[in-house]
């Protein structure tokens, strides 16, 4: 196929293909699937050969966030039956993140909801990380605590972060219509910030929200522009009682044209399936390895993920290996050190008040993949990991 030939030879000198070429690759048929994932895999192994990077989200701070993100069962007045609980004291996120690390993270991600830290929180963040990395010292951790005010990435930076992420999750063409309390262009603002303090800058992208292909097409461009070091694809999880309860939409076939797109158009960047990828592509996530280089390992921040222990036996059986501490994740010319950072896991948000049996008669939903976390960062329940 012409397409992919062109867009291999592109990915593999990091040139940036057409627009009419990404959509090309999003309007693919079943039938060309499995060449269109071969494609995308030769431009994977170019960057990053068989490795993947795993990485462990903690969520410091649950519930109670006062922005209206269509997509997050955080946001204010989510009806979602997650966990909420305030912020975490240090020994307990470093608890949580040395399960992760045993299990095999390379890298801490800490999260916290709300619209932005206040200069208290990025205090707060600074002693754990002081005490994840007494316990881990070659551990990498990113912080993701929302939009930034002047001075915190550098404070942050200065505290030992290695890495921030914000993502933009969708064009800036139809931001408005997923959050009205802040815009596109704040977001942008953050990941600029966090470039400009030295932070390895990690920003993705949701699909499943209901978007059309130019809109998908439209965000990632955003980001090659933008050039974060990591891109997590999260897939929307569409947790009952959130307003995108019904966007039932992605099979695993529209999962892996995501993840190839992205992987053209960012060919050499660290592309880490996120969120909802067990919900979304099921028994077809070893594929999605072949485009991809990175995971989360175990849980996400308000839903269970896969066990850990299956987590490593599908690469083992894919055919790749972990990638270790001592490794070096991006390519040299792109500075090498840290690479990947944490995402933000698209699940759920406010209040439709939709009953489960209303939910199962969305076409194609999975309702039963949808399991609220019960367990790690907040809870006495030991970690997935």
């Amino acid at each position: 196929m012409d397409l992919l030939n062109t867009l291999v030879d592109k990915g593999l000198r990091r040139e940036l293909p057409s627009r009419e070429e990404a959509l090309a690759v999003l309007a693919t048929t079943d039938d060309d699937l499995l060449d269109v994932v071969a494609a995308a895999g030769r431009v994977r192994r170019m960057w990053f050969g068989r490795r993947v990077k795993l990485n462990y989200l903690v969520n410091l701070k649950s519930g109670l966030c006062p922005e209206d993100c269509s997509y997050c069962s955080q946001r204010l007045g989510s009806k979602a039956e997650i966990l909420k609980y305030t912020w975490l004291k240090p020994d307990e996120a470093g608890q949580a993140a040395a399960a992760g690390v045993a299990g095999g993270a390379k890298r801490v991600c800490l999260v916290a909801s709300g619209r932005g830290p206040t200069d208290k929180d990025v205090d707060r963040v600074a002693r754990t990380i002081d005490a994840i990395k007494a316990e881990n010292e070659d551990v990498e951790v990113c912080a993701c605590l929302g939009l930034l005010s002047d001075g915190q990435a550098e404070r942050l930076r200065a505290a030992g972060a290695d890495a921030y992420n914000h993502n933009l999750n969708t064009s800036e063409a139809t931001y408005g219509d997923i959050t009205t309390t802040h815009t596109y262009a704040d977001r942008v603002e953050t990941v600029r910030k966090a470039h400009a303090a030295g932070l390895s800058a990690c920003s993705g992208l949701i699909a499943g929200m209901g978007e059309s292909d130019e809109d998908l097409v439209d965000v990632v461009f955003g980001l090659r522009e933008l050039d974060p070091d990591s891109v997590p694809v999260n897939f929307l999880i569409p947790f009952e009682g959130t307003p995108l309860a019904k966007e039932w939409n992605l099979t695993p076939q529209r999962c892996l044209r995501i993840l190839a797109m992205v992987r053209f158009v960012c060919p050499d960047v660290e592309v880490r399936i996120a969120g909802g990828r067990e919900v979304h592509l099921r028994s077809m996530q070893p594929l999605a390895l072949h485009i991809a280089n990175s995971i989360f390992l175990g849980d996400y921040l308000t839903s269970e993920g896969q066990a850990g222990k299956a987590d490593l036996e599908m690469i083992a059986d894919a055919g790749f290996e972990v990638e270790g501490a001592g490794e070096v994740t991006l390519p040299e010319h792109r500075g090498g050190g840290c690479a990947t950072v944490c995402g933000s896991e698209p699940a759920a948000g406010s209040a439709s008040g939709r009953s489960d049996e209303a939910a199962a008669e969305v076409p194609g939903a999975r309702t039963d993949l949808v399991a609220v976390r019960r367990r790690g960062a907040g809870t006495d329940v030991a970690p997935n990991a």
